[in-house]
């Protein structure tokens, strides 16, 4: 075979010669991909997270993506710092933990992120102290309550979108990494989103969208510079999970429960700086990155100005 391959080269033209190496290139890069693929979602196991510390801290808690990590970590026999604004479903999410999970300790911390968020960031401080965090989870985060365009949306909503999705895990983080850095391991996962990675653009959400775009940088630069540290930073990038954010109430194939999500999630903590854990959602991203951006925009933004008619809809009902 391989002297048939060689025989027949010979006999071609300089530019057919450099053709088929290119393709023979690109044939090989495209199956090591998917073998690589294959092998991160269904073969590959999960770190043993309790290598990074006995304690992990989680951001709101209490409702979606954040709690199916605080279920998924209490699991895996690591003790919880939650961190939330409402104490009293603070306290049923940890009761609750406790009742499956009965070795498992857990602190609970009162933060309205979009309040008084450096006395809040004082509170975590004050009560981390001494505490093994190896782990973060810096899940909280606030969207749209439904598509609009930039020059609708209002000072309080902005205000919370940035100081929420961009101060709070900014400065939540600062104050969770000089432990790790003293004990030289840990773990950081910040929560971002496909709106600001995977699409090219989010009309109508365009500043949820950017401080997603933050939080991706963000985690990369610190991936960067800690890596050396033994501290693993990594920004996860779900598309959509059956939360109340996304006003989505019913799991299916693409749309992951909660509880499927953090599951799935837990198995690439320390890996890659950046990941997509639900494979359906990979799956998605491929075939998204293989159109042209303009159709994508032109369907997101079609698909957003639906939202935001059936929100404005809602919003007169409510008036009357």
């Amino acid at each position: 075979m391989e002297f048939f391959l060689l025989t027949m080269l010979k006999s071609q033209p300089l530019w057919f010669i450099l053709l088929f190496i290119l393709g023979s290139f690109k044939i090989l890069k495209l199956l090591v991909s998917i073998i690589f693929w294959v092998y991160v979602n269904f073969i590959r196991r999960g770190k043993n997270l309790k290598k990074y510390g006995s304690w992990a801290l989680v951001t709101g808690p209490t409702d979606g993506i954040g709690k199916g990590f605080a279920f998924e970590l209490a699991k895996k026999g690591l003790h919880l710092v939650l961190v939330g604004r409402n104490p009293d479903k603070l306290n049923d999410v940890s009761s609750v933990i406790k009742v499956k999970y009965p070795k498992i300790q857990i602190k609970n911390v009162v933060v309205d992120f979009s309040g008084d968020l450096d006395e809040g960031v004082k509170r975590i401080k004050d009560e981390i102290e001494g505490l093994d965090v190896g782990l973060l989870i810096n899940n909280v985060g606030v969207s749209y309550p439904y598509a609009r365009f930039f020059h609708e949306v209002d000072e309080k909503l902005l205000a919370d979108l940035i100081k929420v999705n961009v101060e709070g895990t900014t400065k939540v983080t600062q104050v969770v990494l000089p432990g790790m850095i003293k004990r030289k391991k840990g773990a950081i996962v910040n929560i971002g989103s496909g709106a600001a990675i995977v699409i090219p653009s989010d009309p109508l959400y365009a500043v949820y969208a950017a401080t997603k775009a933050y939080i991706d940088q963000f985690s990369r630069c610190l991936y960067v510079e800690y890596k050396k540290s033994g501290i693993d930073v990594q920004c996860q990038v779900p598309l959509y999970v059956a939360t109340k954010m996304a006003s989505i109430k019913r799991s299916s194939f693409f749309v992951p429960s909660t509880d499927g999500y953090a599951k799935a999630a837990m198995r690439w903590i320390g890996y890659e700086p950046r990941c997509t854990p639900y494979w359906p959602h990979s799956l998605l991203w491929g075939l998204l990155s293989s159109l042209p951006e303009s159709m994508i925009d032109a369907w997101r933004l079609n698909y957003c100005l639906g939202i935001r008619k059936r929100g404005q809809f809602k919003d007169s009902r409510k008036k009357e």
